[in-house]
């Protein structure tokens, strides 16, 4: 993790590894550490530890901006990474594991998906997508194996961008990351919920768009009129039920 002034009251957390960085910290991904780092710091200024009005986390950044001594928050930030990298890094570990014992093996629902989903959304997905035989020939399996593998996947925003509301979605194993399309769409419903590189996303209004299309919801994720006007906010849990 690097820290980065930007400007005079903001600091940028830099999460991508260095190139001497421990193997077992490079194989954290990114996206999990820049969710540590933004729900340690959310923690932190609840607590009262940090002043900051702004925490943006990105796909490889973390942003904290209105810092009324970003010198002093530097240091508070250093003493604070051995911690959050070691407990990101038993985290994958965990998570690997558990993975490795759970492929191709259905479960019923325990207890504990059940908190989850009532502390996340449940969004729920018709699986129509145009791009769901392409999905499946990347992955190597059947459209069925995919829409399986969305509904058993809890996922997390990692960070909202692109559009007012557009949550990108961690959850998927590294390598099922995907290719965006060559040529993107110029028109992409709302509602559609799409896959490009790592991520799992869902379009909050009609744009432009080059990420392969799976699905629709009716889910609205954005209304200014709303509080927060953003439905998916960062940190959320997700899990995706077929319609």
């Amino acid at each position: 993790m690097r820290i980065r002034p930007v400007g005079a009251h903001a600091l940028l957390l830099d999460c991508t590894a260095p190139a001497d960085t421990p193997e077992a910290v490079a194989d954290v991904p990114e996206a999990a550490l820049v969710e540590a780092w933004r729900a340690e710091l959310w923690r932190r200024r609840e607590r009262g530890d940090l002043i900051a009005v702004e925490i943006v986390p990105a796909a490889r950044t973390v942003l904290l901006d209105g810092l009324p001594d970003p010198t002093t928050t530097a240091e508070q930030l250093t003493r604070w990474a051995a911690a959050v990298t070691a407990a990101t890094t038993r985290s994958n570990q965990a998570d690997a594991h558990a993975d490795a014992d759970a492929q191709d093996q259905d479960h019923n629902a325990t207890a504990e998906d059940e908190a989850d989903d009532a502390a996340g959304v449940l969004v729920p997905v018709t699986f129509d997508g145009p791009d769901l035989p392409a999905v499946a020939e990347h992955w190597g399996v059947d459209v069925p194996a995919v829409r399986h593998r969305l509904t058993s996947t809890r996922f997390r925003v990692a960070f909202c961008g692109f559009a007012p509301g557009f949550p990108y979605l961690t959850g998927l194993p590294a390598e099922l990351a995907l290719p965006r399309l060559a040529t993107p769409r110029p028109r992409v419903p709302a509602g559609s919920v799409a896959l490009a590189g790592p991520y799992a996303g869902i379009y909050p209004g009609a744009s432009p768009g080059g990420w392969l299309l799976v699905g629709r919801t009716d889910l609205v994720l954005f209304d200014v009129a709303a509080d927060p006007p953003t439905r998916l906010g960062p940190g959320t849990t997700v899990r995706m039920v077929a319609a």
